[in-house]
């Protein structure tokens, strides 16, 4: 049988880096390699109800052992990586029996992870770490995740024992864009809570997220050759640069805030003379505040409209997702298992916040409880990117309390 290295191994090879500029859905086909794959590991491991959509979301049925109205529940990870960086040709480094020192990553070692500055790894001597050559991510984020379900799926229906209601597995794509459940069917997906496996380290259970929008600012100027330039070029890159470089860098950046304070990212910028654009993302565990971010925004660009009367600046802001906090009311038992289970396993939960966004935020705020819990990985969207086996072991165990405490609801 596969040893969950074997299996992480495996999917972290596949490339499934999504695009978020497609409008495609899966945004880009070779995610579908990995889905493919784990819907015939799914058939093999004998799951029931194991289906593929033409969008690469893939669900099974771990069936129950225990009789009786039992709740399912649902287990959730997603098989894109980042677009920050290439997940093109991974070449998954494997760090056994960890001696506690910097790792010089192989493929470019002029990328270090330091001891210094990633303190977690003194807690990992002895353990197995992997990492990356230093020249992709590793896609940890989040195929820790995948591997973590697929080895307590494995463990479940190897020992039927074990007593525990039906559980469902899902696997989306596409959601490092922001889309990860755009196309599931919450009543085919029948639970009546699900866990997101998508966060860092061991023990850790994330019950809020950061409510987020994107905004793209989009400035056409006027193009001609620059010799003849004078009085007719309006150039939309140092007008968008005077855009970008106004907005605020003390505060409500997230080189600066941490916690619960929320910041504007702008993260891509492309273009030319004629037109350029940004893409921003705008967060806060205060939905409300993000209303005053878009306005931030746009008061930025008026000054700027002002200044340059032939210019076009627009500020397009669309929704992404919201805290999962107000949502997990609807069904609390979906914290207090997951908090019951990492006891159960040996952890102390970890319970936080999370600065970012899952597909379970996504899920929550469309009326299905979905906290997130530990997978393993550390450093996400970096090459720097690392998880090890012993936490990803542990992730498994939570996931298998879960099931034995779901089986005693009725």
């Amino acid at each position: 049988m596969d040893t969950l290295l074997d299996r992480f191994l495996r999917y972290v090879k596949v490339d499934t880096q999504s695009d978020e500029t497609s409008p495609a859905f899966p945004s880009t086909k070779k995610q579908l390699d990995l889905s493919r794959m784990l819907c015939e590991e799914c058939e093999q491991l004998g799951l029931e109800d194991v289906t593929i959509s033409e969008y690469g979301i893939v669900m099974a049925t771990i069936p129950g052992t225990v009789e009786g109205d039992v709740p399912a529940i649902g287990w959730v990870a997603h098989v894109d990586t980042s677009p920050e960086f290439s997940g093109t040709n991974v070449k998954p480094v494997v760090h056994e029996n960890y001696d506690g020192s910097d790792l010089v990553l192989p493929g470019d070692t002029s990328r270090v992870l330091r001891v210094s500055e990633e303190p977690r790894l003194k807690e990992m001597v002895g353990k197995t770490v992997i990492t990356t050559d230093g020249t992709t991510l590793l896609g940890a984020d989040d195929k820790s995740g995948v591997a973590v379900m697929m080895s307590a799926a494995a463990q479940l229906m190897s020992d039927r024992s074990i007593a525990h209601g039906p559980i469902r597995l899902c696997f989306t794509c596409d959601e490092e864009i922001g889309r990860g459940i755009e196309k599931l069917d919450l009543d085919v997906f029948g639970v009546c809570c699900a866990y997101t496996l998508d966060s860092d380290g061991s023990g850790r259970i994330d019950s809020e997220t950061f409510s987020a929008d994107q905004a793209v600012i989009t400035v056409r100027g006027v193009n001609t050759h620059p010799s003849v330039g004078k009085g007719v070029m309006v150039n939309a890159i140092r007008i968008l640069s005077d855009l970008i470089s106004s907005l605020p860098t003390e505060t409500l950046s997230p080189e600066t805030t941490d916690g619960r304070d929320g910041f504007i990212h702008p993260y891509h910028i492309e273009g030319g003379v004629a037109e350029a654009s940004a893409r921003l993302i705008l967060r806060d565990f205060e939905t409300e505040k993000l209303a005053e971010y878009a306005d931030l925004l746009d008061s930025l660009a008026q000054p700027l409209r002002e200044k340059y009367p032939r210019a076009e600046i627009k500020v397009d802001v669309h929704k992404q997702h919201r805290n999962m906090r107000d949502g997990l009311v609807k069904e609390p038992r979906a914290l207090e298992k997951a908090i019951e289970a990492t006891r159960a396993a040996g952890l102390e939960p970890n319970l936080n916040i999370i600065r970012g966004g899952t597909d379970g935020s996504l899920l929550t705020e469309k009326g299905l409880p979905t906290p997130n819990l530990s997978s393993g990985q550390h450093n996400p969207h970096s090459p720097l990117e690392w998880t090890t086996v012993e936490e990803m072991e542990k992730a498994v165990d939570v996931l298998v309390q879960l099931a034995i405490l779901w089986g005693q609801e009725r």
